[in-house]
């Protein structure tokens, strides 16, 4: 190797190592959130299988605006703000409330969409809704308005950063050895054994990692949502989502009356029919009429293939019908964006892989941290042996 290729290498050890130790136990931490929610739906479900049905009979369903009528006169659980009804009426209606004063939120309840009884909250809510608080905003007051999204955002920069530098420092003389690349030599030991480790697993997650940090940032960085948006969306689609929302005026009141669900549901039912399996309502948080209506189809597998509506709740007027069978690929890959960053899309065993991927960054952090330390201590200078004593002197 040339000596400018030695100096190039040097300065992306020195990247790679202060980018690492920097980062070493946020990533750490980030990726075990990660990991730990990879099988939330799947967990969820299982834990709560009791009351997510009830036994099939013959009445009739209630409508949105009778079922919560109902849960509130029996009890306050505060403002409702969403709810999922379901094609299937032996599944259970799941209400959700908005933030209080102090800005916690309730939990969710499973209710009996016949009666409206109360069958209990779900277990594991609150659990993985702490999880993905750290996760995202590492617990920082002001979830996604506060310093936490900003922080993991450099911290998936970062972590391409040493993921770019590491593939430069591993490259191998013998390129296109599969040996080279993907075999760890385990016969050896010390700092031999953890440069291996490092540098062989690393390869075998480095296009997890980058495929989760390219997604992830979505998520942290405004600018980089809207680059993606303005180029993979067509430019109507685009404008659309990119459009800022308008300033609420100052001194507009609140309604005096309360909006209710039954007439976008309404409006939903008519332009859907049978073809959803279930269907998530969301009021509006401040004073708009329109509710959200996020649909999902019978052969829907992914979270994340969902048709969106936005009806009016007070005329029943449907605003706006987002299919995503009309998407483009790139807007399909946009609307995706959540189930690529954990691996859904490739079915459980993806999320497998994931989820492993996720659980290795400590062992990049502790190798990382010991490659470092060996490393000072092989560039420290010998100490100068002591003068013998000559017998006389």
């Amino acid at each position: 190797m040339s000596r400018v290729g030695h100096k190039i290498k040097a300065a992306l050890l020195q990247v790679h190592s202060i980018a690492g130790l920097i980062l070493a136990l946020l990533l750490a931490l980030i990726a075990l959130t990660g990991a730990i929610m990879s099988f939330e739906d799947e967990i969820v479900d299982h834990l709560n299988a009791d009351i997510m049905h009830v036994a099939p009979r013959t009445a009739p369903v209630l409508m949105p605006d009778e079922l919560v009528a109902r849960l509130k006169a029996a009890q306050d659980f505060g403002k409702v703000s969403a709810v999922t009804l379901s094609s299937d009426p032996s599944a259970t209606v799941r209400v959700r409330f908005a933030r209080d004063e102090q800005g916690a939120r309730p939990m969710s309840l499973y209710v009996d969409p016949h009666d409206a009884r109360v069958l209990g909250s779900p277990r594991g809510e609150e659990f993985f809704a702490t999880v993905r608080r750290l996760h995202r905003w590492l617990l920082i007051p002001g979830d996604a308005k506060g310093w936490g999204r900003q922080i993991t955002g450099v911290a998936a920069l970062g972590l391409i950063v040493m993921l770019v530098s590491g593939l430069v420092l591993r490259w191998p003389r013998r390129a296109g050895s599969v040996k080279m690349w993907l075999k760890p030599n385990l016969g050896i030991g010390g700092r031999a054994l953890h440069r291996s480790l490092h540098a062989v697993i690393g390869t075998w997650v480095l296009p997890v990692y980058l495929v989760m940090t390219l997604t992830g940032l979505w998520y942290s960085f405004d600018w980089y949502k809207d680059g993606v948006v303005w180029l993979l969306s067509r430019p109507h689609v685009a404008a659309a989502k990119m459009e800022t929302k308008a300033p609420r005026a100052p001194g507009r009141a609140e309604p005096v009356q309360p909006i209710g669900f039954d007439q976008a549901w309404t409006t939903f039912r008519r332009e859907e029919g049978e073809r959803f399996s279930r269907a998530l309502l969301t009021l509006p948080a401040g004073s708009g009429t329109v509710i959200r209506i996020r649909s999902w189809g019978k052969d829907s597998t992914l979270d994340t293939t969902r048709d969106e509506f936005r009806i009016d709740a007070v005329t029943g007027q449907l605003v706006s019908a987002e299919r995503y069978a009309d998407k483009t690929l790139g807007e399909k890959i946009i609307a995706n964006v959540l189930d690529i960053h954990r691996g859904a899309v490739l079915g459980w065993p993806g999320k497998l892989v994931f989820m492993i991927a996720a659980a290795l960054m400590p062992l990049f952090s502790v190798t990382g941290i010991l490659l470092y330390l060996s490393r000072r201590k092989l560039r420290r200078p010998a100490q100068p042996p002591l003068g013998r004593l000559v017998p006389g002197e």
